[in-house]
């Protein structure tokens, strides 16, 4: 594949959906794979069903997963896209070529005609397709002033073969079509006719799609050869199912990009689950964006749907989380943690440090902010869970708090090694087992039953934290005591 030139062009009616941003993927890793270009194009010629909101959604969406694109209506870089609403000039233009070459014609035939032509082609058993009735009149055999729409001829007989870089060959026999409107009553264009000028002006070799686009793509052909251009190459992807093999919707999860950002998945968990959604390369599950574009092909992309696992996307993102550097996951947890009105960790090693600690048993980035609460939270600031409190800060619990506060506070240095000895020698002091001095000390610093192993967890949460909060939990426990009856 020399240089190619491909295109991702979402119509801005919605956020960045699952589907749209696996093809923009595809697209790109092509693009970039064999040094070629990746434009992204707004396709908002239909303002009713375009928005700001969307366009945004779809851009922050792109750049979420680290998809950028070349070029653009501008000089110069980072790009804006391409908007179709701001190319109607364009699309005249050719329009009007057509009109002049006899390749287009106006129709004037009333939407009470075409429904009963209709009408009469389902009763004798055909198509209900147009009857091409204004197809051979001239301007004169109109009437004045009567409204009309501009329609294509396309072939009367023959066939259009789609040569599919995925499919194979597909055949569509040209009888099957009718000739379709290319520019509405009010003199805009429509989606068929615009998508070819904008890639015949865009250069673009191939166009990457879903399968839900084949039946679009002979009707397309039609219109680049009345034109007079070749079609680029054309694939098309199989669709993203459910795991119910139903089409991709809210019921299966979230289909909104975005959407997973919120939850805390990883941009490059995402990536790499959306690669193997349909592609494979062998065995392998993990990739990264170099390992990815070293490994893309066509040939990887299969001709059956590929199904939406939520499954393996959750440990995706948590073997992610495992493998990427802790001072890493620790930027970006910082807006989490602000979001979640805990407050800034200006020691970034020890932040670091904590993560180490968390980063295991994490499947997202909002795990690390809530299992790691207690380390974010001030001193003072423990949330407790209210069963383990009752059962592990109370009157029979105290002398293992009040020995364990002792030999903390009497450490040199605040190490795993020291704290694991110090606790040791209290367990061994009272005679009991580790896991009876541990826990009341889970408890104690954690507000919970669940935590990282005990030695590591103080080590991490600091000296001045755990004898705050064990402190406390000594008060906590005497105060239980004494209203014990």
């Amino acid at each position: 594949m020399h240089a190619p030139r491909l295109r991702f062009a979402p119509s801005p009616s919605g956020y960045l959906h699952i589907g749209g941003a696996r093809t923009a993927l595809f697209c790109w890793l092509l693009a970039r794979k064999h040094d070629g270009r990746f434009l992204l194009r707004i396709e908002d010629s239909n303002a009713d069903k375009s928005s700001l909101d969307s366009v945004q959604a779809i851009l922050d969406g792109l750049r979420w997963l680290g998809i950028d694109w070349d070029e653009g209506p501008e000089v110069g870089g980072p790009y804006a896209p391409y908007f179709q609403s701001e190319r109607r000039a364009l699309y005249r233009q050719y329009v009007d070529q057509l009109m002049a070459s006899g390749g287009a014609y106006k129709c004037t035939c009333s939407p009470d005609e075409l429904a009963a032509k209709r009408e009469a082609a389902k009763a004798a058993g055909k198509p209900p397709g147009y009857d091409r009735t204004c197809r051979d009149k001239t301007d004169s055999d109109h009437g004045a002033d009567l409204p009309y729409v501009i329609r294509l001829k396309t072939p009367l007989d023959g066939e259009t073969v789609v040569d599919d870089m995925i499919r194979g060959r597909v055949v569509f026999r040209n009888s099957e079509f009718s000739d379709p409107v290319i520019v509405r009553t009010n003199g805009d264009p429509l989606y068929n006719f615009v998508v070819v000028v904008d890639d015949v002006l865009m250069k673009i070799s191939h166009v990457f799609r879903g399968d839900d686009h084949l039946a679009n793509t002979p009707k397309q052909i039609h219109i680049y050869e009345a034109l007079g251009f070749t079609p680029p190459r054309f694939a098309h992807m199989p669709l993203i199912l459910g795991s119910d093999k139903k089409r991709l919707s809210k019921r299966h999860g979230a289909t909104n990009v975005m959407a997973y950002d919120d939850d805390g998945y990883l941009p490059e968990a995402m990536v790499n689950f959306l690669a193997r959604i349909g592609w494979a390369h062998g065995d392998m599950e993990v990739f990264t964006r170099d390992e990815l574009l070293e490994a893309f092909s066509v040939a990887g992309i299969g001709k059956s749907a590929g199904v939406w696992n939520a499954e393996k996307l959750v440990w995706l993102n948590g073997t992610w989380i495992t493998n990427m550097a802790s001072d890493e996951l620790a930027r970006r947890i910082a807006p989490r943690l602000a979001a979640a009105g805990l407050p800034a960790q200006p020691d970034g090693a020890l932040t670091a440090r904590r993560i180490d600690t968390l980063k295991e048993r994490a499947k997202t980035l909002q795990d690390l902010v809530v299992d790691g609460r207690f380390y974010w939270a001030d001193a003072d600031d423990v949330v407790f869970n209210e069963k383990a409190k009752k059962k592990f800060l109370k009157g029979a619990t105290r002398p293992q708090l009040e020995a364990a506060l002792a030999a903390l506070t009497a450490l040199d240095a605040w190490t795993e090694e020291s704290i694991e000895g110090a606790l040791a020698g209290v367990a061994e002091g009272l005679e009991l087992k580790l896991g009876k001095v541990a826990q009341p000390l889970r408890v104690a610093v954690t507000g919970t039953k669940v935590s990282p192993g005990i030695h590591e967890t103080l080590q991490a949460l600091g000296r001045d934290k755990t004898l705050t909060r064990v402190a406390a939990a000594v008060g906590i426990a005497r105060a239980a005591e004494e209203a014990a009856p």
